[in-house]
């Protein structure tokens, strides 16, 4: 996976506070930055109408949120979920399916470290095992096994 756009923006300092204020107010939940892989053939996800999304969740807050300006301030906006902990990456895939509309025709591959997890892991272990230095988890999705490792 190419580094990460967020990563790019932000400096690591600001990610951990990020990450660290995050998890101290949701605790159940897990920060995860899902963007599309270079160039896949599916769409991206709209930055534009997303925020916080809370998945299993209809509340979705604006992000950046409005905190102090020692923080993110930033006018681009990142796909962050706060996924909880004891979904699967089977059931984080349909969400992302559902986000970009994806035809149920069309493959989806969700990749962490250039590695596909297996659908039956619970998101809260690959965060454990494959959690950036930042505390923020990275994935990235194509219409293509595009990293050719099952």
């Amino acid at each position: 996976m190419a580094k990460s756009s967020f990563k790019m923006e932000h400096p690591l300092e600001r990610r951990q506070a990020e990450a660290a204020r995050i998890r101290e107010k949701y605790p159940d939940r897990i920060p995860v930055i899902v963007e599309r892989a270079e160039k896949s053939d599916v769409p991206e996800i709209d930055k534009k109408n997303h925020g916080y999304a809370f998945v299993k969740s209809v509340l979705k807050i604006e992000w950046p949120l409005e905190i102090s300006t020692a923080t993110f301030t930033a006018s681009v906006f990142y796909p962050l979920y706060l996924v909880p902990a004891d979904l699967t990456v089977g059931q984080f895939v349909y969400v992302v399916r559902k986000r970009i509309k994806l035809s149920p025709e069309k493959a989806i591959f969700i990749f962490v470290k250039n590695i596909l997890p297996p659908t039956a892991a619970m998101m809260s272990s690959i965060y454990e095992e494959n959690k950036d230095e930042d505390g923020f988890l990275y994935m990235s999705y194509s219409g293509e096994n595009t990293f050719g490792l099952l």
